[in-house]
């Protein structure tokens, strides 16, 4: 059973079309901005700043898409919606669970770019 949180191929397609060593670059400013973008989702809930939620969360599940980090790339349209809805009782459960799936993305994206 194949129980990776990156789908492979999006990633290869990537690797394929930019190279290993650009893809690896990608990845490496990805893990770098990645923990701002969860940063500014709770400082947006935090200030009922709905258009910088929905900012947050479109750049992260951008990202995500690019990468092939779909369930989080889900999980990002997911609150970016909420925003939209201007929903105040989006709770910190949410962020939550964002974060843990980042981080097991962000630890098998390091082992597919080779970092």
């Amino acid at each position: 059973m194949d129980t990776s949180v990156i789908d492979v191929s999006v990633f290869n397609d990537l690797r394929d079309a930019v190279g290993n060593e650009f893809a690896r670059e990608l990845v490496d400013t990805f893990l770098e901005e990645a923990p701002g973008m969860l940063r500014q989702l709770r400082a947006a809930l935090a200030g009922s700043d709905t258009v910088g939620y929905r900012r947050a969360a479109h750049s992260l599940k951008s990202n995500c898409n690019t990468f092939g980090a779909l369930t989080l790339a889900l999980m990002a349209r997911d609150a970016e919606l909420d925003g939209f809805s201007g929903d105040a009782t989006i709770d910190d459960g949410v962020l939550d669970t964002i974060d843990a799936a980042y981080a097991v993305v962000a630890a098998e994206l390091k082992q597919l770019a080779g970092g």
